[in-house]
């Protein structure tokens, strides 16, 4: 398995790419951070909400949903920071491309994929987290 990433790798590193090529991801990584400030606004909001909540009730259940909400941050702050790397990557691998430096070009745009590819796997984290908050409050209806 690792022997065959690692073939991939290198294929990858030594094909050439066009300076339009990270140019593609600029459209797409806009509207990833579109979906991502959304969520973090309507997480913001949903923080607002418990935190009079609990201050009203004192309930186990708000605890329980502030608890995910910190959690649920982390990863929209992770999500956010790995996408600004991922495309601070792209504008390098545009100007190393447009200098002449090919084979650099190709690692960081290498890079700058697996950051996109990381920032999108805690996005993947934050909605089983979400998930799972909604299922507290499910529960907590049907417990009444």
């Amino acid at each position: 398995m690792f022997c065959d990433l690692l073939a991939v790798f290198l294929l990858y590193i030594i094909m050439d790419i066009a300076i339009t090529t990270p140019a593609l991801l600029f459209p797409a990584i806009s509207v990833l951070f579109l979906a991502y400030s959304n969520r973090f606004l309507a997480i913001a909001s949903r923080i607002r909400e418990q935190h009079n909540l609990f201050n009203k009730t004192q309930s186990p259940v708000a605890k329980k949903q502030i608890d995910s909400l910190r959690l649920r941050i982390r990863f929209i702050v992770a999500m956010q920071v790995l996408g600004v790397v991922g495309i601070i990557c792209c504008t390098i691998t545009m100007g190393l491309i447009f200098y002449g430096l090919q084979y650099l070009g190709n690692i960081t745009f290498v890079f700058s994929m697996i950051f996109i590819v990381l920032s999108l796997l805690a996005s993947i984290s934050e909605l089983l987290l979400s998930t799972k908050a909604l299922n507290i409050e499910l529960e907590d209806m049907e417990a009444h």
